[in-house]
């Protein structure tokens, strides 16, 4: 047990020390579709497959192992050794921990969504907790007219087919697209213009 707990403060020190235990990104990843007989009529449709981010998230201790590999802990293992802070929701407040993550998402304080019961987890603004894979639901509550657009086709990535009754289909996940802590997307100018007939008619004359 002594072992453990030596072990357990030197992963809390060293993570300290690496500059403030910067989140490690992962990718979200598609489960596989699940196999569907082909369309033997046109009531027959294939399934449409939303990605899911892994969870819980990992954050990088400043540390590797004897592979090289970066050692990760939980987000538990350091917040739940501090008082949660429910005024912090600016990047000036990060000023011992996460000092690198950059926050712009309206005036919304980190336990708007993150689990002061349990970092492992999010919340939903009723307090009910739910699992990082369902990011989603925490997203709608505020961005209900994003998620219309998402559920009719209009927002959103996709591969796969439109046409159902010829294959599936996979969406992305907000957070596939939007950073959570910065979501907006930089302006950008583009770079040539759009060309049709209709214009290139007009240059024509």
């Amino acid at each position: 047990m002594a072992y453990t707990a030596l072990a357990a403060a030197v992963i809390v020190a060293a993570a300290t020390m690496a500059g403030g235990c910067g989140l490690q990104s992962q990718e979200g990843t598609v489960p596989p579709i699940a196999e569907t007989s082909p369309p033997t009529g046109n009531t027959d449709r294939f399934s449409v497959t939303v990605s899911r981010p892994a969870s819980p998230p990992q954050v990088f201790t400043g540390m590797y192992d004897g592979h090289g590999e970066p050692i990760t802990v939980s987000c538990t293992t350091c917040h739940t050794t501090r008082t949660p802070d429910a005024t912090s929701r600016a990047n000036a407040d990060l000023n011992e921990f996460h000092t690198g993550l950059s926050v712009a998402h309206g005036n919304l304080a980190c336990l708007s969504c993150h689990n002061p019961a349990d970092y492992d987890s999010l919340k939903l603004a009723d307090g009910t907790r739910i699992e990082f894979p369902d990011v989603m639901q925490l997203c709608a509550q505020c961005h209900s007219q994003q998620l219309t657009d998402f559920e009719h086709g209009a927002h959103g990535g996709m591969n796969g087919y439109w046409d159902l009754s010829r294959g599936p289909r996979t969406r992305k996940n907000c957070v596939d697209c939007h950073a959570p802590h910065t979501p907006r997307f930089p302006m950008m100018i583009p770079t040539f213009r759009p060309r049709d007939r209709f214009t290139d008619l007009e240059h024509q004359e």
